[in-house]
């Protein structure tokens, strides 16, 4: 089955819309810094066409969030947009893969002791990157904001870090092994 990202993301979001053209740029710029990435790693012989589809497809659920600063009105936390991106993708049918990178992606994966530990509206499971592209894919994310003021530049690897670690010293912990890891 062919996979045309933006074919998806226009399934859910008006091509015309404000919201549209932030999650596509988001998804191009995260898309572009997982192929670097990957090429780093080549040894390890990531799935270059997955990587690529997938990272564009990782954020689709935001649109059901709650989160004004970036367009998204929905009901749902924005925590919740990787288990709902995920039910988004599989729905359609896509591998199941496509839809655990956008389930595994937020923070740097959050685990089922994280969701307990702080009452998360999300399903009680673990929700961290397992495989080698969610990892780049989701280490990728860290480095572009969809906020508005920030969406334009990097993030350093500095600066990700201390934000991980605000929001739970492991998310920094597994976001610094896996920059290790790929020479970030």
């Amino acid at each position: 089955m062919p996979i045309d990202p933006v074919e998806i993301i226009r399934q859910f979001y008006d091509p015309d819309s404000t919201l549209f053209a932030l999650l596509v740029e988001h998804s191009r710029q995260v898309a572009a810094k997982s192929l670097e990435i990957a090429k780093g790693v080549a040894h390890l012989n990531p799935d270059m066409d997955f990587i690529e589809k997938a990272a564009m497809l990782h954020d689709i659920g935001i649109f059901k969030t709650h989160s004004p600063k970036i367009g998204c009105v929905g009901k749902y936390p924005y925590v919740c947009h990787g288990y709902l991106g995920r039910e988004l993708l599989d729905g359609l049918g896509l591998p199941r893969e496509f839809g655990l990178v956008s389930e595994r992606h937020t923070g740097a994966g959050i685990t089922l002791e994280n969701i307990i530990d702080a009452d998360l509206p999300l399903p009680h499971r673990d929700m961290v990157p397992v495989s080698l592209e969610e990892k780049i894919i989701c280490c990728a994310d860290k480095f572009y904001s969809k906020s508005p003021k920030k969406r334009d530049k990097a993030m350093t690897r500095k600066k990700i870090e201390k934000s991980l670690a605000k929001l739970n010293p492991g998310h920094a912990q597994r976001f610094s092994a896996w920059a290790d890891e790929f020479n970030l």
